[in-house]
């Protein structure tokens, strides 16, 4: 028989809840991971009972399980990546934390999923600072959206030089970068984005998609940094990538349900 040929391929790790929807959560950061070619592994750590219209309900995975799930893949696979969202609780991120630093996790990408995009409160006040001050200091780069980046960095956000001065503030607080998010901005600010390294202070601009059809957008943009980190880009290099399949997903998001449909992941497979 023909010898066999062993398939070397990068991995990343997705440490966040189920969408039972599809259209965000572990369920896009695997497509995500897929379409760069990146063999994606996955620590559940809530299930959501949820739709185009909405969340109805949420069940937390024990935090025990979710060590488990993180120890039981690093420690025989490995990864090259991995990002955060939904941790949900800070039971969660304990354990999370202590995990990443045990096994010396790298290439951490944190979606710090506390707020929804329209302004909704998604964790306790008691999660938000265990995370702000013991798991973001881990990561290689921290991904807030302007409601998430005004409750780390203490500033209101209303215009671009808010953003940067949020994004210098949440650095100085132990990111190592910061990239705030433009989505939830109104008018010409709408998908702007701010980088700061320490360093490189940056407005990242892609061209805007006018879709109802976004949801999903900040799981899939964490996740794509991760797949590009994985696959050994550098960290500004893996952001720009990383905008620019989003904004091309969003030209092919699915108008599916009576909701908010997601992205199109894999848009290449839409054009046939």
């Amino acid at each position: 028989m023909p010898e066999t040929k062993k398939l070397i391929i990068p991995v990343a790790m997705t440490i966040a809840g189920s969408d039972s929807g599809g259209g965000a959560g572990i369920q896009a950061d695997l497509r995500t991971f897929a379409f760069h070619c990146v063999h994606g592994t996955s620590a559940l750590t809530c299930v959501t009972a949820q739709n185009t219209l909405g969340v109805t309900r949420v069940d937390a995975m024990a935090a025990e399980a979710v060590a488990a799930q993180i120890e039981a893949v690093v420690g025989d696979i490995g990864v090259q990546a991995a990002k955060t969202g939904m941790l949900l609780n800070r039971e969660i991120m304990v354990v999370v934390a202590a995990q990443v630093r045990s096994l010396n996790i790298g290439n951490l990408v944190v979606d710090p999923v506390m707020v929804s995009r329209s302004g909704d409160r998604l964790i306790d006040d008691g999660a938000i600072a265990f995370l702000r001050d013991n798991l973001i200091p881990l990561a290689a780069v921290v991904t807030p959206n302007r409601f998430e980046a005004e409750i780390l960095s203490g500033l209101e956000i209303v215009c671009l030089d808010d953003m940067k001065a949020a994004a210098q503030q949440i650095y100085r607080s132990g990111a190592k970068a910061v990239l705030v998010k433009g989505g939830g901005m109104a008018g010409d600010l709408r998908g702007i984005d701010v980088w700061f390294d320490g360093t490189r202070l940056d407005v990242l601009k892609t061209e805007t998609v006018d879709t109802a059809n976004t949801h999903g957008t900040g799981c899939t943009l964490s996740a794509a940094i991760a797949a590009n980190l994985a696959l050994g880009k550098d960290l500004f290099t893996s952001v720009t990538l990383a905008k620019n399949y989003v904004t091309t997903a969003l030209k092919y998001a699915l108008d599916i349900g009576e909701g908010q449909g997601p992205v199109g992941h894999f848009f290449p497979l839409l054009l046939k």
